[in-house]
């Protein structure tokens, strides 16, 4: 998969600009705020209609203006795609795939695939659960269709039963019977793509953090659940009168979290900076290989603002690693030897290209 043309218009500091990618090493440079990680932001938002930044979605335009547009050509193994995204001052989106209007985000999912790195992604490691959920949730929904509609359910029916948890409704246990049913059974699909997902991540996440760490560390992933096909149902059943209580569901995989161990020490808690970094990149990566793994097609890498943290060792590492995809990468310079199309970008503007 490449992104062959990005065309933006009005978009966060950006009036109007178009880029032509190589299917290579693609530098985006220039000083800090110039517009680099923004146009990151709009590739990635191309993909699953959301953006890594923001969740108010009208900051995406430009300020004084009425709307904002955003624009890919993709070509994958099979074909090209153009995918359109209009949103307006209002932060509302209207989504157009080949020029038709698409009603749900779920159908743009996989027609522009990407793995996105910044040093915000180091969160995976010693923040919250949540962050190592939405890790999975992303990465699954992209490969497969039946992980996302699942979540997707999931997530409904889990809101539902948490309204009725909060509500005075006179039969709440029958209610609740019925919402715990549906519950368990979408939710196993959750539990059970996530551990074989895990599974064949792992594999590949210990691989390249011994290729980071020189050999010097190992990295262990894990899968975290009490649930299983015998016990999620009966779980539900005997935390109710808790979940009344706190006015929220506590069993799920709403509730999971991945276990990551370096050097036999839970990262979680012990993991240093320097180790956190290398973590967040090896499971990116391990997500790039189980992508095509998955569909027999490379994923576009994002990588913003990755090489300033790095010596000259990692940096190039680092670039050994993105050699074998489409790689988008911002930075304030970059002096490598690597052969890269390398774009100056300006107060929102493209101002010198270097094929």
């Amino acid at each position: 998969m490449q992104i062959k043309k990005l065309y933006l218009k009005n978009f966060r500091n950006y009036t109007e600009e178009k880029v032509e990618f190589s299917d290579g090493l693609n530098v985006l440079y220039g000083a800090n705020a110039a517009g680099k990680t923004n146009m990151l932001e709009a590739v990635y938002l191309t993909s699953i209609a959301k953006t890594p930044r923001t969740t108010k979605e009208k900051e995406l335009v430009l300020e004084g203006e009425k709307y904002a547009v955003v624009k890919v050509l993709v070509e994958n193994n099979f074909r090209s795609h153009k995918v359109e995204i209009i949103i307006d001052d209002k932060g509302k989106k209207r989504i157009l795939v080949d020029s038709l209007p698409i009603n749900r985000a779920g159908e743009l999912i996989g027609i522009v695939a990407v793995v996105f790195f910044s040093p915000d992604e180091m969160k995976l490691v010693k923040e919250s659960p949540d962050y190592r959920r939405r890790f999975l949730d992303i990465s699954l929904s992209q490969q497969q269709k039946e992980y996302f509609n699942a979540l997707v359910r999931y997530n409904k029916i889990l809101k539902q039963r948490n309204n009725l948890l909060k509500s005075d409704y006179e039969d709440t246990d029958a209610m609740l019977d019925v919402y715990d049913a549906q519950l368990s059974d979408v939710g196993l699909v959750i539990v059970e793509k996530r551990k074989e997902f895990v599974e064949t991540l792992k594999e590949y996440a210990l691989k390249t953090h011994k290729f980071l760490s020189d050999n010097g560390e190992t990295l262990e992933v894990e899968y975290e659940t009490e649930l299983t096909r015998d016990n999620f149902l009966k779980l539900l059943k005997k935390n109710r009168e808790k979940d009344k209580k706190l006015s929220f569901t506590t069993v799920g995989p709403h509730r999971d979290d991945l276990k990551l161990i370096v050097n036999g020490k839970d990262a979680r808690k012990f993991a240093s900076q320097g180790q956190q970094r290398s973590i967040a990149l090896s499971l990116k990566f391990a997500e790039l290989e189980l992508y095509k793994i998955e569909t027999g097609e490379k994923a576009v890498l994002l990588l913003d603002d990755v090489l300033s943290e790095l010596d000259v060792k990692r940096r190039t590492q680092l670039l050994e690693l993105s050699k074998e995809y489409q790689t988008i990468l911002t930075c304030t310079e970059f002096d490598s030897y690597e052969k890269a199309v390398k774009f100056k970008i300006e107060n929102g503007k493209i101002i010198k290209r270097e094929y």
